[in-house]
């Protein structure tokens, strides 16, 4: 097992997550959301989130876009092996990522869904490391901003392994 260093404690996420969850329902209470979660990653984050959010009829779905396969970096090849099953043609959506880096999945995933006329597209995240983007994404709700590290943990994973972790962190490597 590689060595992890605490970032993010999930008290600190919890707190965070709660934040977030009341600033989407201030934006959006009366409106028809749909919370689009990126797979694997986003999935411990968005059960938290859709948790915190008081809306009453907001709706979930799911999109698997792979670019990273078993690696540490992206391959620059995006696939959609998960598409998204609701409707979303007139109604707000919230695409939950876990970790904005490029960006160029986001970029990616934001054409696609233009061709099914939502009425709105905002990106929440739980880490956005905006020093390492290359694509114009617009992040509208942040957990974190952590410019460094490879992260794991809350859904975060490398080589599908420590997604299960409760808080945020970061591997460290020998030099």
């Amino acid at each position: 097992m590689a060595e992890l260093r605490l970032v993010v404690s999930p008290e600190e996420i919890a707190a965070r997550v709660k934040e977030i969850g009341a600033r989407i329902t201030k934006d959006y209470t009366g409106k028809e959301v749909v919370f689009i979660g990126i797979l694997k990653g986003a999935f411990v984050f968005l059960a938290d989130l859709i948790r915190a959010v008081e809306i009453p009829d907001l709706e979930i779905d799911f999109v698997r876009l792979a670019s990273y396969g078993r690696s540490d970096t992206s391959s620059g090849e995006i696939q959609i092996t998960k598409d998204i099953e609701l409707t979303i043609k007139g109604k707000d959506v919230i695409v939950v990522e876990d970790i904005v880096d490029t960006g160029y999945t986001l970029e990616y995933f934001q054409e696609v869904l233009k061709l099914h006329e939502p009425r709105s597209v905002k990106i929440c995240c739980l880490v956005d490391k905006g020093e390492r983007r290359k694509a114009k994404i617009k992040i509208d709700y942040c957990g974190f901003e952590i410019p460094k590290g490879f992260l794991v943990g809350y859904g975060l994973d490398f080589a599908e392994k420590y997604r299960h972790l409760p808080g945020i962190y970061e591997i460290v490597r020998e030099k």
